[in-house]
């Protein structure tokens, strides 16, 4: 059996495990902090945690990236995205009309986490913009908060499941502000994963360039473009050791297990970049039909 760590049931992370995990034995422990996600593995609790590391509308989610980068050693062992589809929830008898139409006027606060906040700005400002926004830990917290503080005016955004499991209503389906919301999630652990076949297999580098070299950048790119290899994502972080001093995360659609990508990796390590592999692995697609 595998065992996994994921932010808490009924969030978006819950979904998105339960879907990559499909006809597996497994179990997820559910935490309230990515930290305790990346500790439980990093302690040998669990042999995996589910970290969502990019969405469509918010861009990548630096803290997760830091915690990956600076607080410890898991290899990236699969990515798959995963849709992030809001909704609104709420007691339902509570935020209607006679007539079962939702009173927007009635709902004085909207709580959820901030990235699924963000995805659902342009509908809270349409819809209600009289409404407090406040934010908690994730969304499965905002619809347990307000579970226990009926008739308080009150909804939270989060998942369909969520609703279920604390016997709350969906008043309204789908409020993100875009249809191709998606989360981009990351497997990290010690073990290699596999469940089916993958679309491709990437490896994620992060390089730090030598501070003494004008043009490393541009040798660095130079090395995977005269190869023809494709970079999917490039991302820069700070070191936070100097002001002014980043490193490199970048996604290669291909295989440590070419001949090819080695080979670029000590052209640029010979350049005086230090160079780590945050891991070689499969990447998935959501489809629909499964």
């Amino acid at each position: 059996m595998i065992t996994a760590a994921c932010l808490t049931k009924g969030s978006t992370s819950d979904e998105a495990a339960r879907y990559l995990f499909r006809g597996i034995d497994a179990q997820i422990d559910y935490h309230r902090i990515i930290a305790d996600v990346f500790l439980a593995t990093a302690n040998g609790k669990t042999q995996y945690s589910v970290i969502p590391i990019e969405n469509t509308i918010d861009g990548s989610v630096g803290l997760h990236t830091d915690w990956l980068v600076d607080e410890v050693d898991l290899p990236i062992q699969a990515e798959w995205v995963y849709p992030s589809i809001q909704n609104l929830i709420g007691q339902r008898a509570e935020l209607s009309e006679d007539n079962g139409e939702l009173a927007y006027d009635r709902i004085v606060k909207v709580m959820s986490h901030p990235v699924a906040m963000a995805q659902c700005l342009q509908y809270l400002r349409k819809h209600i913009p009289h409404a407090e926004l406040e934010h908690v830990g994730s969304t499965s917290e905002a619809v347990r908060i307000v579970r226990d503080n009926p008739h308080r005016g009150w909804a939270a955004i989060g998942q369909i499941s969520a609703a279920v499991d604390n016997d709350l209503d969906v008043l309204e389906r789908g409020v993100t502000d875009h249809d191709n919301n998606f989360t981009r999630f990351l497997l990290v652990g010690s073990e290699p994963f596999m469940n089916g076949e993958p679309s491709l297999y990437k490896t994620s580098i992060l390089i730090t360039l030598p501070e003494d070299y004008p043009g490393a950048l541009h040798q660095v790119l130079s090395a995977f473009a005269w190869r023809k290899i494709n970079l999917s994502r490039i991302e820069s972080r700070p070191t936070k050791k100097k002001l002014g001093n980043y490193y490199f995360l970048i996604d290669i659609e291909m295989s440590m297990d070419t001949v090819l990508l080695p080979s670029a990796i000590a052209e640029i390590e010979a350049i005086g970049c230090l160079v780590r592999v945050l891991g070689s692995y499969p990447s998935y697609k959501y489809e629909t039909n499964e």
